[in-house]
């Protein structure tokens, strides 16, 4: 089927009280993983590109881009792609050309007036272009260059009155919130602030977005989307999926050359990490 649009995703994700997982991709690998868990589990899915990926990808965003559209058109649910952390105003306006829908502008290692001002203007060449646009304010920390961060320190969580005006005067369709989870997380071990989520929702009349949601738990996820998370994003857990059965292919059999032996593994790995993930989201509406 044709590309869906994330911003619709996620609008009827928050009108049903669930949450539309997104997943960051790499590989061709990850994007048949993503489609395919997606498929098992019957729901719409984003797929998401971060400049990270585009880096390793030689620096070019048309490939995995086009490969992921590819996917996208020939699976049985909504798929929409989406441009992840953004930090550079060229890769920015990429997106609208390579099939983008959305984008997430990545600005919040700046002050709070400079993220505002650079958010605005991103957010105003978005709409532009009719892309809906996320936006972080507050301190998820975790993405590779970034320095180490406690989610839990004083100063990193999102303050509900400062992501009221963030959001009034940037014109974002969304936001990222820190309430307690962190990038690239590992072990399952995030604990998420509720009561801070809880006022951030009051507060706020855009969809709430987790990152960092690799190490938080199913019941805290669940519990997210509960107290108002409406768009979950995934990355670290389908590489972790990915890796460990690779190595337990390889381990069982060192003499393997062929990576379409290992790689079906591991793509098969991460598909059910997918249908497992939306799954726990899917289950609080």
């Amino acid at each position: 089927m044709p590309l869906a649009a994330a911003g619709e995703l996620v609008a009827r994700a928050a009108a049903s009280r669930t949450a539309v997982a997104a997943f960051n991709v790499i590989t061709l690998e990850h994007v048949e993983a993503v489609v395919a868990g997606a498929e098992t589990a019957d729901s719409p899915v984003i797929l998401q590109v971060s400049e990270n990926a585009v880096k390793f990808r030689c620096g070019r965003l048309l490939p995995l881009a086009r490969a992921a559209t590819a996917a996208a058109e020939h699976a049985s649910v909504p798929v929409a792609l989406h441009l992840d952390h953004v930090q550079s105003d060229e890769l920015l306006r990429q997106a609208p050309g390579a099939g983008f829908s959305s984008v997430m502008f990545d600005a919040a290692r700046l002050p709070y007036a400079e993220n505002l001002a650079a958010t605005r203007a991103a957010a105003d060449w978005a709409h532009a272009q009719g892309l809906w646009i996320e936006a972080e304010l507050g301190e998820v920390g975790g993405k590779t260059g970034q320095p180490p961060l406690d989610a839990h320190a004083a100063g990193a969580r999102t303050d509900p009155a400062e992501a009221r005006a963030f959001v009034a005067n940037s014109g974002v369709d969304a936001l990222a919130v820190a309430v307690g989870s962190t990038h690239a997380m590992t072990t399952r071990t995030a604990a998420l602030d509720h009561d801070l989520l809880k006022r951030l929702a009051a507060a706020l009349d855009v969809p709430l977005v987790l990152h960092g949601s690799s190490g938080v738990p199913d019941d805290e996820l669940r519990a997210a989307v509960a107290g108002g998370i409406t768009k979950v994003n995934v990355g670290t857990a389908l590489n972790i999926a990915m890796t460990g059965a690779i190595r337990d292919h390889l381990t069982a059999r060192p003499e393997a050359v062929d990576s379409r032996t290992y790689l079906t593994a591991g793509r098969a790995a991460m598909a059910e990490t997918v249908t497992r993930i939306i799954r726990v989201l899917s289950a609080t509406g």
